[in-house]
């Protein structure tokens, strides 16, 4: 082994305790809630709370939906700025990265400035108002993500050949998005929405200053609350966003594996 490899070996090592060590640790501990050894005790309570099912299942449908309205509003975005506008395209990737460099209590805070009870359209006011300014939050915070992995898709197909290929047959712009466009930047799409499901599941400070019991101020309220309980929570949570960042990679090699094979 030459001293190069050793040292990138070196780094990569150290680079993997740190972060493996707090997390092996972190599950240790939430292994010993019964005194006379291990066991996943903290996991059965956790598992068996009606809030901790009603606050996760809502905030995956939550997830589902805002990845539902993330493609219908990135997707059309992104190819039309592309093959119609792409003197556009630094603007839009600017608006598109604002949510990365302004902070989620602020956007949260000009939500309840312009929505509140005493405004024209007093979102907050109602169960149903909250949810879907909700919905639209998570959107702004998914969007970096979601329209960088489309980007990323559709500069790997000949856009304009596709489209003119498809209006030739007859096509109107619908169906050339839904029929062609998507399903050629499909693997890119899950990419994106993988990461967004993963960003809604744990969001913290949309959820709590709208006042909406969702998972993440549950994770919170059972960190301040229980012992065990907090650690395998936490690790259901890694659990469910390192399945997400390997089912986003697993699709992506599938994509090229397909791609390679044509």
């Amino acid at each position: 082994m030459t001293g190069k490899n050793f040292w990138s070996w070196l780094a990569v090592t150290l680079g993997a305790l740190y972060f493996l060590l707090p997390l092996i640790g972190m599950f240790e501990f939430s292994l010993r809630m019964q005194r006379d050894g291990y066991s996943f005790e903290a996991y059965r309570v956790v598992l068996a709370d009606p809030q901790f099912q009603q606050t996760f299942g809502y905030s995956v449908v939550l997830a589902l939906l805002t990845i539902v309205l993330g493609i219908l509003l990135v997707v059309p975005a992104a190819y039309f700025v592309r093959l119609r506008f792409p003197g556009l395209r630094p603007i839009v990737e600017f608006i598109t990265l604002l949510p990365l460099v302004i902070p989620p209590i602020v956007i949260v805070f000009g939500y309840i400035r312009i929505y509140n009870t005493s405004s024209i359209l007093p979102l907050t006011g109602s169960w149903w108002g909250t949810n879907i300014l909700l919905l639209f939050g998570y959107a702004t915070l998914s969007l970096p993500y979601m329209y960088r992995s489309v980007d990323t898709g559709l500069r790997s197909i000949d856009i304009a050949s596709l489209t003119e290929a498809a209006q030739s047959l007859g096509a109107g712009g619908a169906r050339i998005l839904g029929t062609v466009i998507l399903p050629n930047v499909f693997a890119s799409v899950l990419s994106g929405a993988f990461l967004t499901f993963a960003i809604v599941i744990g969001e913290y400070v949309f959820a709590a200053l709208l006042n909406v019991n969702s998972f993440g101020p549950y994770m919170v309220w059972m960190g301040g609350n229980r012992a065990y309980e907090p650690s395998a929570l936490a690790v259901v949570a890694f659990a469910i966003t390192w399945a997400c960042m390997g089912l986003m990679q697993l699709f992506t090699r599938f994509s090229k594996f397909s791609t390679a094979r044509r």
